[in-house]
């Protein structure tokens, strides 16, 4: 019985493949014709069939684009470089699409030491910083191995030193492998969906107003109370928005 359910199950995944193919195709081609709402009605149904590609949401991104769409374009163009961050095109149609915000908030890098171990950090993915931890505590357990069963005096000095250089390398791989699971988490980015939202000094509404953004600008997500999400600007700005007025974009 089990057999006959993933067989069902297989053959319902490729027919669904299939399906989605033959969408998203025709709603390329409607895109090529200019009819940009169409495809995105055929865009979407591919999506809601739990799709996700950086292609899908490119596409998408570029439609709502030509349909003059500030946020949901730079949402999905967004999205779409979660998926491929490092995609030429990607980059260039965003920048296009981000032309077209209201806000003009500035960007204050980091510096000095915070800028160097996030540089190292964002190195390897967080697998790959506990691999690499893995390793090196498995260099450190056989070089101590060896340290303890050699008689030359000179070995001894090497795998001393060695093993000892391993697992400070292993910890220090540990570190940098908690740090980015950590930067991982924080990073909550959601995009302004509202036309225009006065951001509160505190979650309700009889609180101050902080300052007022309009729809495309980027934020990152820091907390949540009830119906308020509180939210940080590239330029070190807090405050709260409702959380109707934003989309997170880490929802796949």
């Amino acid at each position: 019985m089990k057999q006959l359910i993933y067989i069902l199950t297989f053959f319902g995944s490729i027919l669904t493949f299939a399906q989605n193919n033959q969408l998203f195709e025709a709603a390329n081609t409607l895109y090529n014709d200019a009819n940009y709402t169409e495809a995105l009605e055929k865009y979407k149904t591919v999506l809601d069939s739990g799709e996700h590609s950086a292609e899908l949401y490119f596409n998408m991104a570029n439609a709502h684009y030509k349909l003059n769409h500030i946020a949901p374009s730079i949402y999905y163009y967004e999205k779409a470089l979660l998926l491929k961050p490092h995609d030429k095109d990607i980059k260039n149609n965003i920048a296009f699409a981000r032309n077209m915000t209201v806000d003009a908030i500035d960007f204050v890098p980091e510096v000095g030491i915070s800028k160097l171990i996030r540089n190292v950090t964002n190195m390897l993915s967080f697998d790959a910083w506990a691999k690499t931890a893995v390793v090196l505590v498995m260099l450190f357990v056989m070089l101590f191995i060896a340290y303890s069963f050699t008689d030359s005096t000179s070995k001894k000095r090497f795998t001393f030193l060695t093993s000892n250089l391993s697992l400070l390398l292993a910890i220090m791989s540990l570190s940098f492998a908690f740090h980015k699971y950590k930067l991982v988490n924080n990073n909550q980015p959601a995009i302004v969906f509202a036309q225009e939202t006065k951001i509160k000094t505190e979650p309700n509404l009889r609180s101050a107003e902080a300052f007022v953004l309009h729809e495309g600008t980027k934020v990152q997500v820091l907390d949540t109370v009830s119906n308020w999400k509180k939210i940080k600007l590239s330029d070190g700005k807090t405050g709260w928005i409702a959380k109707d007025d934003i989309k997170t974009l880490k929802n796949f």
